[in-house]
């Protein structure tokens, strides 16, 4: 149960991170640079932790979808990036992939 708790924050961690890469400006502005650099930090050490008992595979196919999906809703909401109708299926075929991978994967641990 852990590993889905170190995986959370991994996620979340990460999405703060790519989205101050925007507002840090190409690393010119110190604060959202410095969210960037510990916000990786702090994904990349709960998704090892993650990886002591959930495949790299697996751990890295739902952290990755889950993120694209977040930092989307984010750039769409907080930087006012429109979302085309292809981005919208685009999305939900991803959301779908980390469904079935919790769902019904037997590669995932419970």
């Amino acid at each position: 149960m852990k590993q889905w708790l170190f995986l959370s924050v991994a996620i979340v961690s990460e999405v703060l991170a790519t989205s101050a890469l925007k507002a840090s400006n190409g690393f010119t502005q110190l604060w959202p640079s410095l969210l960037v650099v510990v916000g990786y930090v702090i994904a990349f050490f709960f998704l090892s932790l993650t990886l002591r008992t959930m495949p790299v595979g697996i751990a890295y196919a739902i952290w990755s979808g889950v993120g694209i999906v977040l930092v989307t809703l984010i750039a769409w909401f907080v930087f006012e990036q429109s979302l085309d109708v292809p981005a919208i299926i685009g999305l939900t075929l991803i959301i779908t992939g980390v469904v079935v991978l919790q769902v019904y994967s037997k590669a995932v641990a419970h």
